[in-house]
């Protein structure tokens, strides 16, 4: 026979919002992800648009910022846990992350290529201008 569980052990592996376990979030798990993620939306802003930091310092605290913010929304809105149950929904998400990092270095790639093998506008203007 099997003892029944505890509800620490059913809370254990559930999302922050999803007590009942049925992977659907409660309305205080939505207010809370809700005002986080507004929370760090003004931070993203005020840090964007103070002078107290250096270029390099903002584009870094913004990056932060919008990692934590996709982790909110993953966590609160999403309902993504490490829960064995979940196992799909994270490599669906982790196969997904890697085709858009494939993407993205790709691109970047392919146009810096691109601009080192341009030829300068001066050479260009010249060859046009002679019969």
């Amino acid at each position: 026979m099997t003892q029944p569980s505890t509800a620490s052990d059913e809370t254990a592996h559930v999302t922050p919002g999803t007590q009942d376990g049925q992977g659907h979030g409660s309305l205080r798990g939505y207010l809370v992800g809700y005002v986080v993620a507004m929370l760090l939306t003004i931070a993203s802003f005020l840090a964007a648009g103070t002078d107290a930091l250096t270029p390099s310092s903002v584009t870094a605290a913004v990056t932060v910022l919008a990692i934590a913010q996709m982790l909110v929304h993953l966590i609160f809105f999403l309902h993504i846990s490490t829960s064995p149950n979940q196992r799909t929904n994270i490599l669906a998400f982790a196969v997904t992350a890697i085709v858009v990092a494939m993407i993205v270095a790709g691109s970047l790639w392919i146009m810096s290529h691109l601009h080192e093998n341009m030829m300068p506008v001066d050479p260009q203007m010249h060859m046009q201008s002679e019969p």
